[in-house]
């Protein structure tokens, strides 16, 4: 029997009156490998911060076995242990803690956390800014890792490669499902196969109800309009016309009765749902903005440097119109760089003279105008408002969502409104710098429908694979100052 390690029982937290987490009971054992999904405020970090103790339940008790070491999203270390061998494992530099790249600080929180053993591991967004050789360096190092794991993580191949559970965080509940990410799918489109019936079924009962007592109704009608036919005549038996009368306003009332019952029990069917139907959409461009050119975007012999190191060599290549270009590769080897110089028509390019970017880069994005959420996309958009509301609606934009001030926005709302209105925006050609980084799972595949939906050229780095796999028509990877097509 596999060892207990935590049990989480009888927990709620809420804030000004609103339940965040309710939970009756949750268990971890040691092989426990939980992947934690859901939504951006769903209350996944939230979760993670509860097991820690870093945050104290309403009600309800938190009982650990073991101790959990704890990968946050937070600044990295300036002090503390750290195995030498993990850092040159991690290839960290020897340079000032505070100049170190995104991909870096990831790393070296990393390199801290595995230089103590933990019997317990929670681990919130580990691959963040990682390539994919840290990703690798990841699963590697937790593949056979002798204790249970907790994984807060939108890296769909991660999830696939690591994990055994799967806990998904919704409406302030936790639901277990058995397997990785890809057996979760599999059992959310079975759950959603099984809804769709059950909803028909629902539909179908209740229309045969109310027509059954509809019909109930009709015949009572009938049976009212011959008693006042009836009533209206005049005829020498009277005994026996009080007899019939009397006859036909109890079957009259009987009809009634049975025509009321059968609208009970329609109300006393349990509604089901259908369940949410996925939208398809696309982003046709006017005429004023399409190309022509078959390469809007090529190079010749192009070299870039950057503070005298050489990051591409003596490069040529051919972008071609209307398709989606990924270049991967390790971390600073040129990915955004390259991105950047193509957005300043730098020497050794060749762009098209009628393109037209539209750029998302890893930044903190603020506004300083006071606008809805619905007249930011608006005022930049060259579509039609119902294009507008289905890709908001995509991106978690939904019901009064649209009418607020994009100035009180969180940081993740930010970052998907701007990839909306590039989407949604006066552009040709997008130019995507990881833009993955600090989506959900749901606004990821939204963003992916972007893409497959965009009838412009779209170029983008990104470190995670299954991204790349489902929207990249070729795939690049700079590797030893070369542009290699793989």
């Amino acid at each position: 029997m596999e060892t207990l390690t935590l049990e989480l029982s009888n927990i709620e937290i809420s804030f000004l009156d609103k339940v965040i987490l309710d939970i009756p009971k949750l268990s971890v054992y040691q092989f426990d490998r939980i992947g934690i999904v859901g939504q951006n405020g769903s209350g996944k970090s939230t979760l993670l911060k509860l097991i820690k103790g870093e945050l104290h339940p309403n009600k309800g008790k938190v009982n650990h076995q073991v101790d959990f070491g704890y990968f946050e999203q937070t600044e990295p270390p300036t002090d503390g242990t750290f195995d030498y061998q993990m850092l040159g494992r991690l290839a960290i530099p020897e340079t000032a803690r505070n100049h170190l790249s995104g991909g870096e600080q990831t790393r070296l929180k990393l390199a801290q956390l595995f230089s103590t053993y933990y019997e317990g591991l929670l681990l919130d967004e580990p691959t963040t800014h990682l390539d994919q050789s840290g990703h690798q360096f990841l699963i590697e190092e937790l593949k056979y890792y002798y204790g249970s794991l907790l994984l807060v993580s939108h890296d769909r191949y991660v999830l696939d490669e690591l994990v055994n559970k799967i806990w998904e965080v919704k409406d302030g509940k936790v639901t277990e499902y058995t397997g990785n990410y890809s057996d979760y799918i599999a059992q959310k489109k079975l759950e959603k196969e099984q809804q769709q019936e059950q909803h028909e079924k629902y539909v179908k009962d209740k229309n045969r109800l109310l027509k059954a007592a509809e019909e109930k109704m009709k015949k009572a009608q009938k049976v009212t309009q011959a008693s006042k036919k009836t009533s209206q005549k005049e005829t020498k038996a009277k005994a026996n016309l009080m007899f019939m009368t009397k006859s036909k306003d109890t079957s009259q009332k009987a009809i009634h009765k049975a025509a009321k019952a059968l609208e009970q029990r329609v109300e006393q069917l349990e509604v089901v749902e259908a369940p949410e139907r996925e939208r398809s959409i696309s982003f046709p461009q006017p005429a004023s903005l399409q190309l022509h050119n078959k390469f809007p975007v090529m190079a010749d012999r192009l070299t870039l440097k950057i503070k005298g190191k050489t990051l591409l060599d003596d490069v040529s290549f051919q972008f071609p119109l209307g398709q989606t270009i990924a270049i991967t590769g390790d971390n600073g080897s040129g990915k955004s760089t390259l991105l950047r110089h193509i957005l300043q028509n730098g020497e050794g390019l060749t762009i098209s003279p009628k393109v037209e970017f539209g750029y998302y880069a890893q930044l903190s994005y603020h506004f300083k105008k006071e606008e809805t959420v619905y007249s930011y996309i608006e005022e930049r958009s060259v579509h039609e408002e119902k294009v507008i509301r289905a890709a908001l609606h995509s991106m978690n934009f939904s019901g009064n969502d649209i009418k607020k001030d994009v100035r009180s926005l969180s940081g993740g709302e930010r970052i998907r409104l701007i990839l909306c209105q590039l989407f949604l925006g006066r552009y040709n050609v997008l130019v995507l710098d990881e833009p993955t980084n600090f989506l959900d799972v749901n606004c990821m595949q939204a963003l992916e429908a972007f893409i497959k939906g965009y009838a412009g050229t779209v170029l983008l780095v990104s470190h995670d694979r299954t991204f790349v796999k489902q929207v990249a028509d070729q795939k690049y990877k700079i590797e030893n100052q070369k542009l290699n097509l793989l």
